[in-house]
């Protein structure tokens, strides 16, 4: 039997109905398995972690420009290290819990 990508190309035009609750599942597994992916965890270990700008943007998914503005209004604001600007893991982390 062919796996859901192998028919989603075989069939482009296909028509699926799915319940709410399998939906919400569906969304919720990808979210869990992304941010495994990007490895982002409360551990303290991270918490010493420097990402560059690309990274920080890539992880929050926003733009270099905002990373740019929040910065300028003190929201996210990166360190110099080495002549590199660089931000703080428990910083990003605390934006994506919604603590800032």
């Amino acid at each position: 039997m062919k796996n859901i990508v192998e028919l989603a190309k075989s069939l482009p035009e296909i028509n699926v109905t799915i319940k709410l609750e399998d939906l919400l599942t569906a969304v919720n597994y990808c979210v869990n398995t992304v941010q495994e992916k990007l490895e982002i965890n409360t551990s303290k270990e991270n918490d010493k972690k420097y990402v560059s700008i690309t990274e920080c943007g890539k992880i929050l998914g926003v733009d270099k420009s905002t990373l740019w503005r929040w910065a300028k209004n003190g929201y996210l604001v990166p360190i110099s290290v080495g002549g590199k600007r660089v931000y703080s893991m428990s910083d990003i982390k605390k934006i994506l819990e919604g603590g800032r």
